[in-house]
């Protein structure tokens, strides 16, 4: 099946640099959603999606954007005439042998299901996605006859009074025979408001033909908003937001506020998992039944087991979490943090690149980085792995059992066997034995009779 995704346009009331169908929805790009709309929908049908995106304004970075991605082709608008120039200029890369379907890459909210409606609605002839607009202040009118047939689409700047009081809206979105739209798009005339040549004219030069046209109406008018500015991007997030937050307290989730979380990838939720206010969910995330999320976390790439909390505002990045572990508040964990079951990492605590063992904690003020700490171990407050000589990482291993006092440093790369206990203040750069106490700081010396310096009289 043949599909275009009209994608050329500036996006000037966006009033960015970056090409509308890049701005992220859900954390993804806008046009993003919409190929995965397609996909869907040929999937379902089992056939393969042929998908030719047009673009334009900055064109270059929207191939960037979508390079190497199966079955998607691109194709340059240089001049932006309008949707039916648009398709005219994707005409030559598409299979007359098959149906074209044309969708926009600023129209994210699209369902695979309705899709499947319009082609079964269109049959073998034009099919039009309509939709009923409380306000239809902007879009096009579906114009039908006194029988109820679709004679012609027209925009609001050309409609009649009367026309524009139809509440029948044209979506863009259509279904055609491909040879037949080939044809019709080259007899668009630019005879209108905007000297530009409309796809919707597609409509009346079927009509005329004797071609069947049939309008499917959109089950949903959500699914047919477009974006045209950043506040019509921010209506479009809020409504992708809540339906996820819909899907995860169907799934078994408590929320604390279901108009305060921002699921900007995937989200899955075991059984009685709570989530507080604030909370932003990226890339692929996993919480195992019963975690609770305290506000204003933010998780990437995260997998967190059974029973575990992360306390508040605790900020974690391609990390995995036991069951039954603490984490926060305050806390962050980066790529390749991973801990096990029943760990604690307290307030302003940071993880990097090491694996924490079973029951160890670090409850206050440490960074361990590029380190592998046994079960059952503590590290102090104030406490860091140094792992960074300017130049070079480098890693060190912790033992089971080990006790590390208050304000130490731990110069990698370094072994501290099991059992050990390294004194408070202490800065260890050699290899610490296991079960004794390591002490490494300067001899304390008290100066009787010292005099603080005064101030010169008159300063």
């Amino acid at each position: 099946m043949n599909i275009v995704i009209l994608a050329a346009g500036q996006g000037k009331r966006m009033r960015s640099e970056l090409p509308k169908v890049l701005h992220p929805l859900a954390g993804r790009p806008l046009l993003a959603h919409v190929l995965d709309a397609a996909r869907s929908m040929a999937e379902a049908l089992g056939l393969p999606a042929e998908v030719v995106v047009v673009v334009g304004h900055a064109g270059e970075r929207v191939v960037q954007a979508f390079a190497g991605q199966p079955g998607v082709r691109f194709v340059a608008q240089h001049r932006q005439l309008g949707t039916g120039h648009a398709v005219l200029q994707a005409s030559p890369l598409l299979d007359d042998a098959q149906p074209t379907m044309v969708l926009y890459g600023d129209v994210p909210l699209i369902e695979a299901e309705t899709l499947l409606a319009l082609l079964s609605a269109a049959g073998d002839g034009v099919g039009l996605l309509s939709a009923h607009a409380t306000d239809p202040t902007g879009y096009g009118r579906v114009v039908r006859d006194a029988a109820g047939r679709v004679i012609r689409i027209v925009e609001e700047r050309d409609a009649t009074p009367d026309e524009r009081a139809i509440d029948e809206v044209n979506t863009g979105i259509l279904v055609a025979p491909t040879s037949r739209l080939k044809s019709w798009v080259t007899k668009l005339a630019n005879d209108n408001a905007q000297r530009e040549y409309y796809l919707t004219d597609v409509i009346a030069l079927a009509v005329s033909e004797g071609a069947p046209v049939a309008a499917c109406l959109a089950p949903d008018v959500t699914q047919t908003l477009g974006v045209n500015s950043k506040s019509q991007l921010a209506h479009l997030e809020r409504i992708v937001q809540r339906r996820r937050a819909e899907r995860l307290m169907q799934s078994g989730a408590t929320l604390a506020d279901p108009a305060r979380i921002d699921v900007r990838g995937e989200l899955s939720v075991g059984a009685d998992v709570f989530i507080d206010v604030g909370c932003v969910f990226e890339g692929r995330v996993a919480l195992a039944d019963r975690v609770r999320v305290g506000p204003y976390c933010v998780l990437r790439d995260v997998q967190v087991g059974a029973d575990s909390e992360l306390v508040a505002f605790t900020h974690l990045t391609e990390s995995r979490i036991g069951a039954q572990v603490r984490v926060g508040p305050f806390a962050r964990l980066r790529p390749g943090a991973q801990l096990d079951d029943q760990v604690h990492i307290g307030n302003f605590v940071e993880v990097k690149a090491s694996r924490v063992g079973h029951g160890s904690k670090a409850n206050h003020l440490a960074y361990i980085g590029d380190a592998e700490v046994g079960p059952r171990t503590n590290i102090g407050a104030g406490t860091i792995v140094a792992n960074y000589d300017g130049a070079n990482k480098h890693r060190s291993r912790i033992g089971e059992d080990v006790q590390v006092g208050s304000n130490c440093v731990l110069v990698a790369p370094i072994t501290v066997g099991d059992g050990a206990t390294i004194g408070a203040g202490s800065t260890v750069s050699r290899e610490v034995p296991a079960g004794g106490l390591t002490l490494a700081r300067a001899r304390q010396v008290t100066i009787a009779g010292w005099k603080r310096p005064l101030k010169k009289s008159g300063d």
